[in-house]
């Protein structure tokens, strides 16, 4: 098992993003390497972070300005090779079906609820891992 992998954290809001991080911890489950983050406030700092490569799974705010999460997401499974899996953070679950228009490969509602989303985290790290 690799020793750590990198979660790619985008939203425009500071407090959502040390959400995830709190709800992450040092790794979301036992079974999963510790998890180091790189944060993103902006789109193009996605991009250019995903373009370096070395991402293992992205945690995208739905609710972001000006670029949502969802969007976001749909053009990064559209435009990068190997897309890591994108976790969505939606505004209210209703927003369900946007997730699954974005091909998001999971989705919580916001505010962070600290076992759903490391659930939801962990689940997308053991099949990347799988998948390697």
């Amino acid at each position: 098992m690799q020793s750590t992998a990198t979660v790619l954290v985008y939203s425009d809001n500071a407090g959502t993003r040390e959400q995830v991080r709190l709800a992450t911890g040092r790794r979301p489950a036992a079974d999963v390497p510790a998890v180091e983050f790189i944060e993103c406030a902006t789109l193009p700092a996605v991009l250019k972070e995903l373009d370096k490569g070395g991402i293992d799974v992205c945690v995208l705010d739905g609710e972001a300005v000006p670029a949502g999460g969802m969007g976001v997401c749909r053009q990064i499974k559209d435009e990068i090779f190997r897309c890591p899996p994108v976790l969505v953070l939606m505004g209210r679950p209703q927003d369900a079906w946007l997730a699954t228009w974005s091909r998001a490969d999971a989705a919580v509602t916001l505010p962070v609820e600290p076992v759903e989303f490391a659930e939801a985290l962990a689940g997308l790290l053991r099949g990347r891992r799988a998948a390697a």
